[in-house]
Order: C-alpha cells, then structure tokens, then sequence
C-alpha cells in the first residue's frame, strides 16, 4: 500500500497541497487573462487534484530504483520517460476535463487550450511529476530511517531480555548442588528432614518457575520465593541460621524484578552465615520513602574474611549481576551498593523507583 494512504494526516496534507497546487494553476490562468476566476478555478483544482493521484506513482518509481542503484544513463531515461508520459496524462485530464465542462454548458464551467498552451500542460506535468518523485525520494528516506531506528530498538529489547534471562539463570544452580547434597547427606543420618527439604526444595522451584518468565512481580511474591528459599537453608543450617525480615506493608504491592532479593539471601549465607562457627542473623529491612523502595540486606561476617567485591570473586559477580540487571530494567534510576562496616556486618543497599500494578 502507499505509504499516504496508510495515514490520515499524510493523506489530508498531499491533498492539501495539491488543492495549493490548482489555486497557484489558477491564479495564473486569471493573470494572463486566459480564463475569468470562476472558469480557471473550476479547471484548476479538479485537475490538479486528479493529477495528484497520477503522481503517487512517483512512489513506485522510487521504489523501483533506489538510490544504490541509480547510474546517471538510467536515471535520465526512467525519470525522464515516466515524466514525459506524465506529462501527457495531465494534457489528457486536462482535455477531458474541459470537454466535460463544456458539455454541462455553463459559460463559467471551461477553459479553451490552445496548441501551445497544450505544450505548457506536458511540461508543467513533467516539472510537477519530478518534483513528485523528489519528495517520494524523501518520504522513502524518512520511512527506511524509521524502520531502521525501529528494528535497532527491536534489537535493543531482544539483547536485553537475552542479558535479563541470562542472568536469571546464573541465580540457582550453586544453591541446587548445595541442597542435593545436602539431601544426600540426610537420607542416611534423618530421613524425615531430607523429605522436609525435597519438599521444600520443590516448592521454591516451582515459584521459581512460574515467576522466571515475568519482568516484575509484586514484593509480596518476592517474599514469598524468598521464604521459600530460606526454609530449604534452614533445614541444611539448622540453628546457625536466623533471619528477620522487617517490611513496610505499603511497599507489598509494588513492584520489583524476580529473583532480585533472594540472590541477596543466598550471598549473606554463602559468604557470611556459611563462614561463622556460631552462625548468625540475616536482617532484611524494606521501606516506602518518597516513591523509592529501599531495601538493606544486612549478614555478620567473619573477620578477616574477603568481602570486598570484584571482578574475581563470587561475591562480585552476585552483586554485579543484580546491579546489571536493575540498570538494564530501571536505567539511571535504580541504586545498588555494599559495604562493610566496622564491626564485622556486611550490607548491601538497593534502591528502586516504588511502581504499582497497572
């Protein structure tokens, strides 16, 4: 389909600027005294409006002959033969135009065209159906840059859900090992708990699961996985691990990334609980300040221990991951960091915009 007729407002201005086209035709017919106003404007505009649908097959031309393609000897006989015949089919309306002007013999319904005033018509055609072909030419370029912003955009989106789902896939498989043996090891020392954490471990994955294809959830699910999560370390850690998870009830209902808060979970065991004799407390705090849900996760950690994230250490490839992940979704508008403190906790900070269910 024509790209104008696709489009109201395209269509509505090339109208629009044929109808200038037949006023312009016009007023030089009343200046050169070759017609009265009534008779040239009435000539003029239908015409022209006629012609205008002639020249959308500029559009096609184009198309036929892109700009990679376009030798000087080709370009001048192509152009300039379907502007020639252009030419001739405005001549043509012309005179059937005026023959059915006069037919209806209205004495301000014709305009009479002389032989040479009929050599102007194929020229003025042929002017009129390069300039058509120009803006074609213009039109195609604006439709090819559009379409190329729009499959480099479509290229953006794909590349990022393939980074998003990628990263997805980095979260679990050292927390499945850990828990298959884990299982393992119980099965010969207490069969009850290693049912309890078969079980355990089949609920956090089917939550897993279900929330792997979603770009956001509500905090609440998140909490819920997370949960999950920690019944399977509970039962592998015993009383070494204790966690409290203290959340605004207004921030339940925003909406967060999946898997985003549990990999935090799993980093405080991991290099934290994990590394301490006596085990410990894992503090989890969610707040709603100014359209911003905060969220510190807080673990001890032994002393001494690396905790300073890198290039080179599980650790910073964890945090990283997350920090990727919140810029590929929120942009400049999400905020993750970590330190360690003096007294031996470590604390990671993620702040993100507060965003409801639509």
């Amino acid at each position: 389909m024509h790209p104008i007729f696709s489009d109201s407002g395209r269509m509505f201005w090339y109208l629009a600027t044929w109808l200038l086209v037949g006023s312009l035709i016009a007023g030089l017919l009343i200046a050169a005294d070759a017609a009265p106003w009534a008779n040239a404007l009435f000539f003029a505009i239908p015409v022209s409006l006629l012609f205008g649908f002639v020249a959308m097959s500029a559009y096609y031309v184009c198309r036929a002959l892109p700009l990679a393609k376009r030798h000087l000897p080709r370009l001048v006989i192509t152009f300039g033969a379907t502007s020639m015949i252009s030419g001739a089919l405005l001549l043509a309306i012309c005179l059937a135009w005026t023959k059915f002007a006069n037919s209806v013999d209205l004495g301000w319904s014709g305009v009479e065209i002389s032989r040479h005033g009929q050599v102007a018509v194929v020229g003025l055609g042929f002017g009129l159906y390069l300039l058509s072909i120009l803006a074609h030419d213009v039109l195609i370029a604006f439709e090819n840059l559009r379409s190329a912003e729009r499959r480099e955009n479509e290229s953006h989106i794909l590349a990022r859900e393939a980074e998003l789902q990628m990263l997805r896939t980095q979260v679990n498989p050292h927390f499945l090992f850990n828990s298959l043996n884990s299982i393992s090891a119980l099965t010969t020392i207490d069969a009850a708990a290693a049912r309890q954490m078969t079980i355990a471990l089949a609920q956090f994955f089917r939550l897993t699961l279900a929330q792997a294809s979603m770009e956001k959830i509500t905090l609440a699910r998140e909490l819920a996985l997370c949960e999950s999560f920690l019944t399977v370390e509970k039962i592998r850690f015993g009383k070494k691990l204790e966690t409290v998870i203290d959340a605004d009830q207004r921030a339940l209902r925003g909406l967060i990334p999946p898997m985003i808060l549990q990999p935090l979970l799993e980093n405080a065991i991991k290099h934290g609980i994990h590394g301490i004799t006596e085990g410990g407390t894992i503090t989890v705090r969610i707040t709603l300040r100014d359209a911003w849900l905060h969220i510190t996760v807080e673990n001890p950690v032994e002393p001494g221990a690396p905790t300073a994230p890198s290039n080179g250490n599980s650790i910073g490839i964890g945090l990283q991951n997350i920090q990727r992940r919140c810029a590929n979704l929120y942009d400049e508008r999400a905020r993750v960091v970590w330190r360690r403190s003096d007294d031996n906790r470590f604390l990671v900070d993620m702040t993100i915009p507060f965003e409801l269910e639509t």
